[in-house]
């Protein structure tokens, strides 16, 4: 089998809440994604998704990974996308660096060799746990009164984890905490994600000011070694999200007991191949994961629900919904959550059928005679 062409479209992505906002005052009401279909001269066809969250959250932005598929699809043209480990390490010749870019692709390969096999992707990666698996529902940054409110509404819906964005004033953060704090039952989980947004007294000053609440501080800082910093001054359970992008930095993090939970984004480590390093490698050191990405649509659920459903229940600490966020559905068969939870597809590769009509056409082609737009 061999690839013959990579289409690429753009798709925009409206918010159901109208907007998402989070540290720094940084805000998005649609989001830029792109779908990516790879083809094969046996005629099966797979497909992946990179939604960046805006060029502003991490090294990444939309119009970035059309140029960058650009660059890097004519050199995947003819290769076997069933040979996976074989193509990410052409993919990392081909292209230094910028693992979003690459993403896509390597989620579609995985969904044509779970329709070349017959078997689901979460079968492919390892196999699933259970019938479904827990969500948290982030909460957009608002007053604090506001915020406990989305708290009781999306516990209405079945959500029992949120994660509360911060990172602002940090007196206000204080009071956010604490209203949401008010609203919980037993059994709930709140983390407070800063996404970099204090600086190191920021935090301590947040941290202390709420030793008395049951909450997760997650990536308070910017960089990693301010993060642990923060993590050897205080008592809260800790997330590290944006510092890991890589087995490097994760087995730094562990070393240095440097945190409870990592994010795994699927999009930061360059596909679902070297997130599942990830993900095995945390399921070997015992270190809790969130598994999700930056952000998408229905393919990116349906590739994380692959991920997450294939882990193992008790490390499994969170995992999300994308396609709940927003307002465009851009594939049939994709998850959709029920009370909270979530299943991956039991439908060979990630069980998706795109719906052409709202892809409509595509903004990059790549084949055998170069790159056409």
């Amino acid at each position: 089998m061999k690839i013959t062409r990579i289409l690429a479209y753009t798709v925009f992505l409206p918010l159901r809440e109208g907007s998402y906002k989070w540290s720094g005052g940084k805000s998005v009401s649609v989001f830029d994604s792109t779908v990516v279909a790879v083809e094969t001269d046996d005629g099966i066809t797979g497909h992946g998704e990179v939604c960046p969250l805006g060029p502003f959250y991490l090294p990444a932005y939309a119009a970035g990974a059309r140029a960058g598929l650009a660059e890097l699809g004519p050199h995947l043209i003819g290769k076997d996308p069933t040979q996976i480990g074989k193509l990410n390490r052409r993919m990392d010749a081909a292209l230094l660096g910028h693992p979003y870019v690459k993403s896509a692709v390597d989620i579609a390969c995985w969904d044509i060799l779970g329709k070349v096999s017959g078997l689901p992707v979460s079968s492919l990666l390892g196999g699933k746990y259970g019938d479904d698996f827990v969500l948290y529902r982030a909460i957009s940054q608002e007053s604090p009164e506001a915020m406990a409110r989305r708290v009781s509404e999306y516990r209405g819906e079945g959500y029992r984890r949120f994660q509360l964005k911060v990172g602002g004033d940090p007196d206000v953060d204080i009071e956010r905490i604490r209203a949401v704090s008010a609203v919980l039952e037993p059994g709930d989980r709140l983390v407070a994600d800063a996404n970099t947004g204090w600086t190191m007294h920021e935090a301590l000053r947040v941290a202390r000011a709420v030793r008395d609440v049951d909450v997760y501080l997650e990536q308070p800082c910017r960089t990693y070694e301010e993060c642990l910093t923060v993590r050897r001054h205080c008592d809260h359970p800790f997330v590290l999200d944006e510092s890991i992008d890589s087995l490097a930095p994760l087995l730094r993090g562990h070393a240095d007991r440097a945190m409870d939970v990592v994010n795994l984004k699927i999009s930061k480590f360059g596909g679902l191949t070297k997130t599942k390093q990830a993900r095995d490698l945390c399921c070997e050191l015992g270190l809790a994961m969130t598994i999700e990405d930056s952000w998408g649509g229905d393919v990116t659920t349906a590739a994380i629900a692959c991920l997450a459903h294939s882990t193992p229940p008790e490390l499994l600490f969170s995992s999300t919904d994308f396609n709940s966020y927003v307002t465009v559905s851009t594939a049939e068969g994709a998850p959709q959550r029920t009370g909270g939870r979530l299943a991956a597809s039991q439908k060979p590769g990630l069980g998706i059928r795109p719906r052409m009509n709202v892809l409509g056409e595509p903004a990059l082609v790549i084949d055998h005679r170069g790159v056409h737009k």
